[in-house]
């Protein structure tokens, strides 16, 4: 379901007040660690974990709702593009984050794998594309189908990319459980309801 204007108003409110919140949660992070190597580091973490949470509120939302629908749940599908937008804007300032660190300590960092550039290069492509066509004119240019191709195949992309970094870590680092288990919940969610339907 594309951007409605009716809903801007909630929305448009909703946006701004994430943007704002990972904004000054940026600003938080450098002001205490620095805009040096570790403060580099501290905000990639954190834009990444601001991130995996909008994604998953806006990943799950129509499963949620169908599973149990209240007023959260409705709350959520009727915000889940805002929700969207947020993942992207977060996502925006982890990929600024990474520009600066290996921009600017690039002698001191040593550069990612060529499948990790590549991988995650495709994320950043699908996330813009989602974002530039959340609006109901995509719909139209698009195609309904088209439209709903395009969306589904970007945000399973986005959660295996987001799978592989942090199953990948849970591996080898129990912090990094909670987050990977968060995302298989998020597609046990989503699968279960076409389950529900096959079914019925």
């Amino acid at each position: 379901m594309a951007m409605r204007t009716d809903g801007w108003s909630e929305g448009g409110r909703l946006l701004i007040l994430l943007m704002a919140m990972l904004l000054v949660m940026s600003a938080i992070i450098l002001a205490i660690a620095g805009s040096g190597v570790d403060g580099t580091r501290m905000l990639i973490r954190a834009s990444a974990r601001s991130s995996l949470l909008l994604f998953v509120a806006a990943f799950t939302a129509s499963a949620i709702v169908r599973l149990r629908s209240t007023s959260a749940t409705r709350w959520t599908i009727r915000n889940r593009r805002w929700l969207g937008l947020g993942f992207a804007f977060s996502h925006l300032i982890h990929l600024l984050a990474i520009l600066w660190l290996f921009g600017a300590y690039g002698d001191r960092t040593p550069p990612p794998p060529i499948p990790t550039l590549v991988g995650g290069g495709i994320a950043y492509v699908f996330i813009a594309l989602l974002a530039a066509t959340s609006f109901d004119g995509a719909v139209r240019k698009l195609g309904a189908k088209n439209w709903q191709r395009l969306h589904k195949a970007g945000v399973w992309y986005i959660w295996l990319i987001f799978m592989v970094s942090y199953g990948g870590r849970a591996a080898i680092d129990p912090l990094y459980i909670p987050p990977a288990l968060l995302l298989i919940a998020a597609a046990a969610v989503r699968f279960l309801p076409a389950r529900r339907r096959a079914n019925v």
